[in-house]
């Protein structure tokens, strides 16, 4: 797997930029409010006014970067979920081509593997599935084997909500299930979450793909509700505000 560039945290980079905002809006606020009491005029209301620029201002510069952005750990809560059947996943053996290749979990919950046969696999994760294969190619087939497994696609029913909700995890996927209920699933949102952020990241043969859904405006009714599939990774940010 190619190595990704180290990215900084979204909720550090929107805590330094909150508190730039504020700091900026707050020696402004003074100086404006200074300059029109010399001229004997009351300032609350301009000050009002400069502060709401200010903040609307500075968080849609921030909101403009756009969803790809914000640091989902993706990658660790696939390969934290446990296996189960239609999940693909690639076996690497060091040195052992023969060994290697993407396996799909049957509807039994097992694959067959080369020299092995077969294997039990359904309700373990990635890592778990390679400390199981390392342990049966040291019985007779190879000395001291060096075995790594990573998923490729989660294809029994799960769904994952993560971030700004109260019981951030793993859950179990119903046919037809909406956004607000996999939300409501994880408890709701926390009090920090931006309610009109989520992100859904969703694996497919292409690769990754994010989609931006407003969760708050579906609950009000306001925006067409947003229909999850099994595998799909609901990340709920932190407000800006």
């Amino acid at each position: 797997m190619p190595a990704v560039p180290h990215r900084q945290p979204a909720d550090s980079a929107i805590r330094k930029t909150r508190s730039a905002l504020l700091l900026l809006a707050g020696s402004t606020i003074r100086a404006f409010g200074a300059a029109r009491l010399e001229r004997g005029m009351h300032a609350g209301p301009w000050v009002g006014v400069l502060l709401l620029a200010l903040l609307v201002g500075g968080c849609s510069a921030t909101a403009n970067a756009g969803y790809s952005d914000v640091h989902v750990d993706v990658r660790s809560a696939i390969q934290a979920a446990s296996l189960g059947p239609g999940d693909e996943f690639d076996v690497r053996v060091y040195e052992e081509p023969a060994l290697s290749g993407v396996h799909t979990v049957s509807p039994t919950g097992q694959i067959d593997y080369p020299l092995i046969g077969t294997v039990t696999v359904e309700g373990l994760v990635a890592s778990q599935v390679a400390a199981l294969l390392r342990q049966k190619l040291a019985q007779g087939y190879l000395k001291h084997p060096y075995v790594t497994v990573q998923v490729k696609t989660l294809s029994s029913k799960k769904i994952f909500v993560l971030g700004e909700v109260k019981t951030p995890g793993r859950f179990a996927y119903a046919d037809n299930m909406t956004i607000v209920e996999a939300v409501t699933l994880a408890g709701g949102f926390a009090a920090m979450a931006e309610r009109n952020y989520a992100i859904v990241t969703r694996m497919d043969a292409t690769g990754e793909r994010r989609i931006p859904v407003p969760v708050d405006k579906i609950m009000q009714g306001l925006a067409v509700n947003f229909q999850v599939q099994p595998g799909d990774i609901i990340y709920v940010p932190e407000t800006i505000l």
